[in-house]
């Protein structure tokens, strides 16, 4: 694996002609969109007009859903996208399976480990594998670890240890304790299960793990069915603003700059057509640029909170995507904070598919069980993780500086672990509770 972080510098005048409102990707962009391909100047169009993306009602959708709300999907030759709402992860993967050509989708906004677990065959029927490539990263930061108004008052916050007591106790009283997840090995169980571990608390022994999807968790807890959930927003929001349980904590607290949501696609989707891919690809980008314009931020809650899409109170969304968080159990909301939910970065290094972040991901779920010890990660990796074709987009919507290679360098949490992806065994090895030996 390579050395961290390498910045391609085509030109020189590379961030101010990029940042500087935009100025020289606007110029790039209204050129191609003179052509009738759209994107492609040179090139032939797009193999097809449009293709079926799915999303589940996240903020971390969003770039699918500007992208066709303003238009910029049909700018890039592709008028007849579709971006069709998932009713949950479970119903993702299976419309996955089937592909848009038997009325299901062919890739999407998802959990980044899906892309492992899709491609290997382990959460798909029979153990069938589907090949998928994740294309680029969506989002970073801004999802939510919160708890039962039941355990308002213990004091938890990023540290979980004072729910083990709580947790013990009421096991003691023959009652269950149940943390709900998103989807078995993806990013929100595996939230979950770091921050319990590093509270003392082993997720698979302590507690019952239940999957709910995102837009059911308030509604399960209010109704008691789980004591803490792990969720993307706005759901972590909506449950302090209604009064039914407290943020211990965000995503972004336990790990800054984490990745979260993808851009994935089946790979012979992709590979049948790469000129369709990479004008998916421009204009997912274009949209993530625009998602991370702090102007930007209240149209784009008003958009998502539209009934056709997540059917939200615009309040429920718009503080946290600028970094307001109102955590409830009596502590003082921050305002403003680098907690906001991130999609490009100065140079698309939120939007880049690190690889060294897959690693983290597969050694995670070899950490629970998911994945065989002796699972060739970098293999998987390899075979999954797409940058070379975030790398062309890049080129083809003008950009003169953006990250390449493989890693962005030795990951950091909240706990004091460090994780270097030219040694994930090193990071397994030094971890208390697990279940890899």
């Amino acid at each position: 694996m390579t050395k961290p972080t390498k910045i391609s510098e085509c030109v020189a005048s590379s961030r101010r002609s990029f940042l500087g409102g935009t100025g020289a990707l606007a110029t790039a962009v209204a050129a191609r969109a003179m052509f009738p391909a759209g994107a492609f100047a040179q090139e032939t169009g797009p193999e097809f007009k449009g293709t079926r993306l799915g999303y589940i009602a996240l903020t971390d959708a969003a770039p699918l859903i500007i992208a066709k709300e303003k238009g910029i999907f049909a700018k890039y030759g592709l008028p007849d996208m579709d971006i069709a709402k998932q009713a949950s992860w479970g119903a993702t993967r299976d419309n996955m399976a089937l592909g848009f050509k038997a009325n299901g989708i062919d890739g999407g906004h998802i959990l980044r480990p899906k892309t492992h677990l899709y491609t290997t065959g382990k959460v798909m029927q029979n153990g069938q594998p589907l090949p998928m490539y994740t294309l680029l990263n969506l989002n970073e930061d801004c999802q939510g670890l919160s708890v039962s108004n039941e355990y308002k008052g213990l004091g938890v916050t990023t540290n979980a240890a004072p729910l083990k007591e709580a947790f013990a106790r009421k096991k003691a009283e023959g009652k269950d304790v149940k943390v709900a997840v998103t989807f078995p090995g993806g990013t929100h169980d595996l939230w979950m299960r770091y921050w319990l571990a590093a509270g003392g608390i082993d997720p698979d022994k302590d507690v019952s793990t239940i999957v709910v999807p995102p837009p059911q968790m308030v509604a399960n807890m209010k109704v008691g069915t789980m004591d803490a959930f792990c969720v993307g927003e706005p759901w972590n929001e909506q449950l302090v603003n209604q009064g039914i349980g407290f943020t211990a904590a965000t995503t972004g607290e336990i790990w800054p700059r984490h990745p979260e949501k993808v851009l994935a696609m089946r790979a012979d989707v992709v590979d049948a057509n790469p000129r369709a891919t990479k004008a998916i690809m421009m204009a997912v980008m274009e949209a993530q640029m625009w998602c991370d314009k702090a102007e930007n931020k209240q149209e784009m809650a008003e958009i998502l909170g539209r009934r056709q899409w997540f059917n939200v109170p615009v309040a429920d969304i718009i503080g946290r995507i600028k970094g307001d968080i109102n955590y409830g159990d009596g502590r003082a909301p921050v305002k403003g904070s680098n907690l906001l939910m991130k999609f490009w970065g100065d140079k698309g290094e939120t939007s880049y598919p690190w690889k060294s972040l897959d690693t983290w991901f597969v050694a995670e779920n070899i950490r629970w069980g998911r994945f065989d010890p002796n699972l060739d990660i970098r293999a998987l990796v390899e075979k999954t993780n797409r940058s070379d074709l975030w790398v062309e987009a890049a080129k083809s919507l003008g950009l003169t500086a953006y990250p390449t290679g493989d890693s962005r360098g030795v990951e950091k949490f909240f706990d004091g672990k460090t994780f270097d992806p030219a040694n994930p065994a090193a990071y397994l090895a030094s971890l208390a509770i697990k279940r890899a030996a």
